[in-house]
């Protein structure tokens, strides 16, 4: 079984491409096969609601989504983080989330594969649960089954993360609750 992690900072290297990077590796000792998209490795310009993939086409747009429609398509469970920016998930994140549109036109490709959600803010309550439940709405529209990490909605973590020991422990009893729910599904 595979899972995928998206890392939805435009900053390379930073706090949620880090989280990422440490889930997966929860996942790959569990026996996961893993993969990621990296949106701060990536150029992902936003939808234009030009109606071509809603006529079983191919998304006009000639950047780096191409393979991130086979890599949300290929994976059984998906797992995002996105830093808090005002309130909600990056601008980046979204552009990626319009454009998987093309997924739910062409046979709603992502329904019922299994979904969890982290977020990083400034401070404890630096709009995590918002940006978590941005993320969640995006998988309840693919008709995604939702999880979070066995007590509240997922992972929620202040930056710096890797300083955040309360918050380090939702993102790890996040990433468990998706493999443990993905063991169950076998």
């Amino acid at each position: 079984m595979k899972i995928l992690g998206i890392s939805g900072s435009p900053k390379a290297g930073q706090n949620n491409d880090t989280l990422i990077e440490n889930v997966l590796e929860i996942a790959e000792k569990r026996g996961f096969e893993t993969d990621k998209v990296l949106i701060s490795e990536s150029n992902i310009a936003p939808c234009t609601a030009c109606g071509v993939c809603a006529k079983g086409e191919k998304c006009p747009i000639d950047d780096d989504m191409q393979p991130v429609y086979d890599k949300l398509a290929q994976a059984d469970g998906i797992i995002v983080s996105s830093p808090v920016y005002f309130g909600t998930m990056t601008a980046q994140l979204k552009a990626l989330f319009d454009r998987s549109v093309q997924l739910r036109r062409q046979g709603f490709q992502l329904s019922n594969k299994f979904g969890a959600a982290m977020a990083i803010g400034g401070s404890r309550n630096g709009g995590q649960e918002k940006t978590i439940q941005t993320i969640h709405e995006w998988m309840h529209v693919h008709g995604m089954v939702i999880m979070g990490d066995g007590g509240h909605f997922g992972g929620i973590l202040k930056k710096p993360a890797a300083e955040d020991e309360e918050g380090m422990q939702t993102a790890l009893d996040t990433i468990n609750k998706l493999c443990d729910v993905l063991e169950m599904t076998k």
